[in-house]
């Protein structure tokens, strides 16, 4: 059976939701996409790869260091969602270097940033 097959590209022009999870913690780390050559390729290294609509195939970490070791894979009951559990190589999942990208939290009033700052993001990808 072909892993693909419980994956339902079409309804997102080709495009699936992906949510990678800390598989040790439970985090949340991002949400991105994948297409069926990304997931692919996945499958294939054992480490995220999603797309991008700006930058194409994105292999998770490559430039970084910070790569998504896959330990599972879930499909939602549609075949529109794929949850990675993932073993963040690096402490950080977000190309702000924060540790994930949800580190912005609404108290009400205001946007309050409390992600963990992990590496310097202009040293990593330049300016």
């Amino acid at each position: 059976m072909d892993p693909l097959s419980a994956l339902d590209f079409a309804k997102g022009d080709g495009l699936v939701t992906a949510i990678a999870q800390d598989h040790a913690t439970g985090e949340i780390l991002m949400v991105a996409h994948v297409n069926e050559q990304s997931m692919r390729e996945t499958l294939a290294r054992g480490e995220v790869v999603y797309w991008s609509r700006r930058r194409g195939l994105w292999h998770k970490g490559e430039q970084s260091g910070n790569v998504q070791k896959v330990k599972s894979i879930h499909v939602d009951c549609d075949g529109d969602a794929v949850l990675f559990r993932v073993e963040q190589i690096g402490r950080a999942a977000c190309h702000t270097g924060k540790r994930h990208c949800f580190f912005r939290r609404w108290d009400g009033a205001a946007w309050v940033d409390e992600g963990e700052q992990v590496f310097d993001p202009k040293e990593v990808y330049g300016s």
